[in-house]
């Protein structure tokens, strides 16, 4: 197993806080965005109990922390930037 560097609510917060500088970056283009929470409803599903996780060998409820991180990855597919590519990084090398 890969050495995990930090922890995943520290992770999660940072894909949160990616996707709010995303809508708001949209919005100041003059876009029209859809709220975040929209836009990434799936991947949130799975984020958001990552902030509850030290680890991936933590549980939450009925869940490891490694199958929401899998999860969450699979989920955040449309989720782009260099910060994303740096986070999928690190998430998948937790995996291994």
């Amino acid at each position: 197993m890969a050495k995990q560097t930090r922890p995943l609510f520290e992770i999660a917060s940072e894909i949160i806080a990616d996707f709010k500088r995303e809508m708001i970056e949209t919005m100041s283009a003059g876009k029209k965005a859809k709220h975040w929470k929209v836009k990434y409803v799936h991947a949130l599903a799975y984020v958001e109990p990552m902030l509850s996780l030290n680890t991936i060998d933590d549980q939450y409820g009925f869940d490891s922390g490694r199958s929401i991180v899998a999860y969450a990855l699979g989920n955040l597919t449309t989720w782009r930037g260099e910060k994303a590519r740096e986070i999928k990084k690190e998430l998948n090398a937790m995996l291994k």
